[in-house]
């Protein structure tokens, strides 16, 4: 298997189609249809559907796909290590939105000061969707919520967080989860591990059985709850973001109220940009000063 054959493949793929692979690559499309049929004949089996003028991945194409992406990344990441260069390239991270809005502004103007040469591409999401996308290779890395629970996932912790339930200032003091009785919950969709760590604090089985509102904005979530619509449980450094809102804040006990937010790659895999930000990381202090095993 030609390893330069495995880059035109995955260009195809990434281009969606031999034509625009060829003008990516500067060269004709017979040429990349000359080198695709090389690569199906060296693993004996078609890694395309051919539809008319279109080629759609086949299953196998879908599993090679995988590891040429690895493979081309590891080439890129040997070549810079090597070459001793700066790191640059992509790193795409992802994180909470209460941990890009709270934690992360300082931290990524400090990382775009000492590696300028590293685009940086942020998506936030909820901690499972983060999760998934990290191990389907949809982002190199990604700040969750709670460790993780794939042996295949490498983590640090990094942010220490207290949580807090939050109600109106009408709402008499929650001490306990009896005092949120025929409360509405407020809380982010399905995914959310602040969700589950106020389901486990109410010891409920499931949140069907109550009314939950469910809203994507930390911002709106606060504003409902201040409006009297509901309780929510969230990070009071998020809260602290936002002085002007007025809520009251419920302490809850701290095998619940109190967490440390990990930084997670897969295991093996730590790119240049990855490895700059974990080095970024632990040399600022922002980690947890507890120094936990990193799985490498």
């Amino acid at each position: 298997m030609n390893f330069s054959d495995l880059q035109i493949f995955k260009t195809v793929v990434d281009e969606g189609g031999i034509v625009k692979a060829a003008r990516k690559l500067h060269r004709v499309p017979s040429n990349i249809t000359t080198r695709i049929k090389q690569l199906e004949a060296a693993v004996g089996i078609p890694l395309f559907h051919r539809d008319r003028q279109r080629l759609h991945l086949s299953p196998s194409g879908e599993l090679l796909l995988g590891y040429a992406a690895r493979l081309i990344d590891l080439s890129e990441e040997a070549r810079h290590v090597v070459a001793g260069t700066t790191p640059q390239g992509a790193l795409k991270l992802g994180a909470l939105e209460s941990t890009t809005a709270s934690r992360l502004p300082g931290l990524l103007a400090e990382f775009h000061r000492q590696y300028p040469d590293i685009r940086l591409e942020l998506t936030t999401g909820t901690n499972d969707a983060l999760v998934n996308a990290v191990s389907e290779r949809r982002l190199d890395a990604a700040f969750i919520a709670e460790r993780p629970s794939s042996h295949a996932l490498a983590h640090m912790p990094v942010f220490r967080e207290r949580l807090a339930v939050i109600s109106s200032l009408d709402h008499k003091p929650i001490r306990n989860s009896r005092d949120a009785e025929g409360q509405s919950l407020i809380a982010f969709p399905d995914g959310c591990a602040y969700r589950r760590s106020l389901q486990r604090w109410l010891r409920r089985d499931s949140l069907t059985t109550s009314r939950v509102l469910e809203l994507s904005s930390y911002h709106a979530i606060v504003a409902c709850v201040a409006a009297g619509a509901g309780i929510a449980l969230m990070p009071e450094a998020v809260l602290d973001s936002m002085p002007q809102v007025r809520v009251r804040r419920n302490p809850i006990p701290r095998s619940q109220g109190e967490i440390v937010t990990p930084l997670i790659w897969r295991k093996g895999e730590a790119s240049p940009p990855v490895l700059a930000l974990r080095t970024l990381v632990a040399a600022t202090g922002s980690g947890s000063r507890r120094r936990a095993k990193q799985n490498l």
